[in-house]
């Protein structure tokens, strides 16, 4: 006789669970009912449980708000009606909501609650200015002894914070945490809830990964499926789609969405006239100088108000079409707090495959994060320093150097009210970068917008030409009081792009420098250029890159330069000389990886950086994972500029044990010699 399926219980769950939100007198919406505008349209344009196109539904929801704060929180509540739906978990007891190619698991999403639930913050996280949700998941099964209705609920928080991971909040036998006398500790709880340093590093680490198969994925299909866009027409697309949908806290400029795109053909109706005109709120909104949004909004305008582009094809303009995938694909990670250089990545991505000759692609290469804050610790920045790169890309170091600034802020300077007055002021005055490049500036415009806005002093100039240290925009005037320079130049220009250094060096007082430059710049190949650097700077320490630190978008050998500014270099000055060949990190070629991941640390990797940091700070105490012969600390001819790549001399004096050990095995080679003249004898 067949076994009979267990039948779901889902109806009695929900009508149990609905009853208790009425009884605490509490305003929710069941299935098909609006909540807000906002949420619904969220709800709307997210992906679906099963991976269609919108559609999400919560079997119950409300807004709830902090009596103390005033704060709304959304609450999400996703039924069930077996006794195993209530939450699927991976391997690693994170909410398993994705699969290990990145891509939605639509099964968990779909068959366990929590999973559900939180599926629906996301997509509020991702489409609204909310950034704290709380999702609940429950599932119920009926006694088989009592035919008793027992409930099983989960409680979670998901925040922009918290970098979408959501977190329980704790054990729930019903929902009336949600009371109002219960909120308030309820939403002291969720503030204690927040990751620790070591949690959100290792959640960033995982985005970063994660936001580099995005990236490639997107630059992939607009690359195969849009045809008749350039290199530069999906870059700035990219630009404009990300401003337009930030929006403005507070609700001064609301983000667009992609409902509100309907690809008319009406003039000013248009999607790219739409797109524009968020654009210039947005910038306007955010107090950027007014030469700055003229040059903004021209390059964009170009691209956003093509005909071809704004052209309705069955009722969809291929503009709508790009700005959909780049809001899907992007949204959850743009949207958040990682900190990282999240359009240097884009840059990399979207530039790894052009036909650049060799010497273009080598110029075009950016920064990896985890040098360029080896490149900022090494200048010795803080939160009084006035850092500038004169060939800045994406802005890649200047947002290395930007959170170390901040950072510092924060843990030396106390009071709130100085430390937020602090923090604007590295913003807005602390912070200068020049880039030639029309589309690459694009890039460092946007990468520091997201960050927090230190875009002020981003500037698209000619370093070498038409620079004169003066501050560009905003209300500070005058010379920028550079005290800390960083830089990977273009090795194309004079001197491997020493020529840049020299600029840089030579319009600074004091301070301190760090330069990562292809090696053959100190070995001859800017002779002239580094003795006049050493006229007024002193070179503190050379050290030796690994080879592969750029593969799979360049093959060069580079050091990195450090550089005490304004003190003459004295031929006495010992120069420290690091070879950091092995630096822990294993990389691959991701063209040709199988594995996604093409950067692994395989060698106490961040402690060897740091322990580099410490060397060229304080000297060979602090050798430690580095072994002995690779550290070396020796002089240099400041009228030489040649010999700037040293390694630690092999001592070539033979030792006792050296001429034991010869000895020996000169022995042991006479001793076989004499056994083996013995066999043959005998077989004579």
């Amino acid at each position: 006789m067949a076994k009979s399926k267990v039948q779901s219980v889902e109806p009695n769950v929900a009508d149990y669970i609905n009853s208790q939100l009425k009884s605490y007198k509490l305003d929710y919406k069941l299935e098909q009912e609006s909540l807000n505008s906002q949420i619904d349209n969220a709800l709307n344009l997210y992906y679906s449980k099963n991976g269609g196109a919108g559609g999400n539904r919560p079997d119950a929801k409300l807004l709830k708000q902090d009596p103390k704060s005033l704060k709304y929180y959304p609450v999400l509540i996703e039924y069930k009606g077996y006794k195993d739906k209530l939450i699927k978990l991976d391997k690693d007891g994170q909410i398993d909501n994705k699969n290990a190619k990145n891509e939605p698991n639509f099964k968990n999403i779909n068959e366990y609650a929590v999973n559900g639930a939180v599926h629906y913050a996301n997509a509020i996280l991702h489409h609204t200015d909310y950034d704290e949700i709380i999702a609940i998941g429950v599932t119920g099964f009926k006694d088989t002894l009592s035919d008793k209705l027992e409930i099983q609920i989960g409680v979670y928080y998901v925040s922009k914070a918290n970098l979408a991971k959501a977190i329980k909040v704790g054990e729930y036998s019903d929902l009336s945490f949600l009371k109002d006398e219960n909120f308030i500790k309820f939403t002291q709880k969720l503030k204690e809830l927040n990751l620790t340093p070591q949690e959100l590093e290792a959640i960033k680490t995982k985005k970063d990964e994660e936001i580099s198969i995005v990236l490639t994925k997107l630059n992939n299909d607009i690359y195969r499926d849009e045809k008749g866009l350039s290199e530069n027409d999906r870059v700035y697309l990219v630009v404009a789609t990300i401003i337009a949908t930030l929006g403005v806290e507070g609700g001064k400029v609301a983000p667009l969405t992609k409902d509100k795109l309907i690809s008319s053909e009406e003039n000013g109706e248009r999607d790219g006239d739409k797109i524009l005109s968020k654009v210039k709120n947005f910038l306007k909104e955010k107090s950027i100088p007014e030469d700055k949004q003229g040059l903004i909004i021209r390059t964009l305008a170009n691209t956003l108000t093509a005909e071809n582009l704004n052209k309705p094809i069955n009722g969809e303009s291929q503009l709508k079409r790009v700005f959909c995938k780049i809001v899907d694909d992007l949204g959850e990670y743009y949207k958040s707090e990682l900190n990282i250089d999240f359009t240097g990545k884009l840059f990399n991505e979207m530039y790894a495959w052009l036909g650049f000759t060799q010497d273009q692609l080598n110029d075009v290469v950016l920064t990896p994060p985890y040098v360029a804050t080896l490149l900022v610790k090494l200048a010795r920045v803080n939160k009084d320093s006035f850092v500038w790169d004169f060939a800045t890309g994406s802005a890649g170091l200047l947002i290395a150097a930007m959170n170390e600034m901040i950072e510092d802020a924060k843990n030396q300077i106390q009071s709130p009210d100085s430390q937020k007055k602090k923090i604007a002021e590295i913003k807005a005055q602390q912070l200068m970068g020049l880039e030639i490049l029309p589309n690459i500036y694009m890039l460092a415009v946007l990468n520091m917008i997201l960050m927090g806005d230190g875009s002020s002093n981003i500037l698209n100039k000619d370093s070498l030409r038409d620079f004169d240290g003066d501050y560009a925009y905003g209300t500070k005037q005058g010379k920028f009081k550079a005290n800390a320079f960083i830089l990977n130049p273009p090795y194309s220009a004079e001197g491997n792009g020493m020529i840049f250094v020299q600029k840089a060096l030579s319009m600074m007082d004091s301070g301190y420098a760090a330069i990562i430059i292809q090696s053959s710049a100190g070995n001859g190949k800017a002779q002239a250029i580094n003795k006049e650097i050493l006229k007024s700077n002193t070179l503190i320490a050379s050290i030796k890159m690994p080879i592969d630190l750029f593969i799979g978008k360049s093959s060069v050998q580079t050091n990195i330069y450090v550089f005490q500014v304004g003190v003459a270099h004295n031929a006495k000055h010992v120069v420290k000389f690091i070879d950091f060949s092995d630096d822990g990190y294993a990389r691959a070629n991701r063209k040709k990886a199988k594995s996604s991941l093409n950067l692994r640390d395989i060698g106490n990797a961040k402690a060897r950086y740091a322990e580099v940091v410490d060397l060229v700070h304080y000297g060979k105490n602090y050798l430690n994972l580095l072994s002995s012969n690779d550290y070396f600390e020796g002089v240099i001819d400041p009228s030489s500029g040649s010999d700037w790549n040293q390694s630690a001399p092999i001592d070539t004096t033979p030792t006792l044990e050296d001429f034991k050990k010869t000895v020996s095995d000169y022995l042991a080679w006479e001793v076989s010699q004499i056994i083996k003249n013995q066999k043959d004898n005998l077989g004579k």
